[in-house]
């Protein structure tokens, strides 16, 4: 793992801004890929979502990406055997990992586990300043799901391509 770690020590996951070039950038999702172009600056400029884009330290061309934003989360929806041990709110407070992509030429090198230990950092951070109980992500396929059922994302029982890994569990893990 420290050879990893020297060579993702090359790359910069930083806010989405103006100077980032990401005309080119190519997952293999076509939604990602749009969001990313079009979209990823507009819901960051209106408070909807920040966009994390990751870089090379000597370019702006983006490499991957994901984004965050604030989730009201339903009881309803959470496995019982995770709500008996919140409060009885009727909705409670998550942080939604909305999109996570790496470009198709950069398949295969860790990017995106660097790129999802970086947004399970910065939700530990923001639980340190409001409530939050869980990160919730939406698998766009099986592919993504089982990436994120590798890092102990749990299905939710009425939707298996929503997951969620309990806020619990995130500060247990060595990031």
């Amino acid at each position: 793992m420290a050879d990893n770690k020297n060579n993702l020590s090359r790359y910069i996951i930083s806010h989405l801004d103006t100077k980032h070039h990401k005309a080119d950038f190519k997952c293999g999702i076509h939604a990602l890929d749009e969001y990313l172009k079009t979209q990823a600056s507009q819901d960051y400029k209106k408070n909807v979502a920040v966009p994390y884009v990751l870089t090379q330290q000597d370019s702006e061309q983006v490499l991957g990406y994901y984004s965050l934003s604030s989730i009201g989360i339903f009881c309803g929806d959470l496995p019982p055997e995770f709500i008996k041990k919140l409060p009885r709110y009727p909705i409670l407070p998550g942080v939604l990992l909305g999109r996570l992509a790496v470009d198709k030429n950069f398949h295969g090198k860790k990017i995106g586990e660097y790129l999802l230990i970086d947004a399970l950092k910065r939700s530990v951070t923001v639980s340190e300043q409001i409530g939050i109980v869980a990160v919730i992500v939406d698998a766009k396929n099986e592919k993504a799901k089982s990436f994120y059922k590798n890092y102990e994302f749990i299905e939710l029982p009425d939707n298996n391509h929503r997951l969620f890994l309990p806020l619990g569990t995130i500060k247990k893990l060595k990031l």
